[in-house]
């Protein structure tokens, strides 16, 4: 069975790493120095709490915007 989870992943040039979370998933978080080191954390990170959790993580549907707003300076 596999089951496929939205996950929102961010740089951030302060740390100079890209940061994971997986939204449904209480505690599914983690970074990495790429964008695949990053998504083979999560796969790995979402393996781990799934086996904790076992069937307690539901289906939800996520829904984002991402827009940009302008402001006068």
């Amino acid at each position: 069975m596999s089951r496929t989870f939205t996950t929102i992943i961010e740089y951030d040039p302060e740390i100079g790493q890209y940061i994971g979370v997986v939204p449904d998933v209480p505690g599914v978080h983690t970074v990495g120095n790429s964008l695949e080191e990053v998504r083979k954390n999560l796969k790995e990170v979402i393996e781990l709490v799934l086996e904790e959790l076992e069937d307690k993580v539901e289906n939800q549907e996520f829904v984002a915007l991402l827009e940009m707003i302008e402001v006068k300076m």
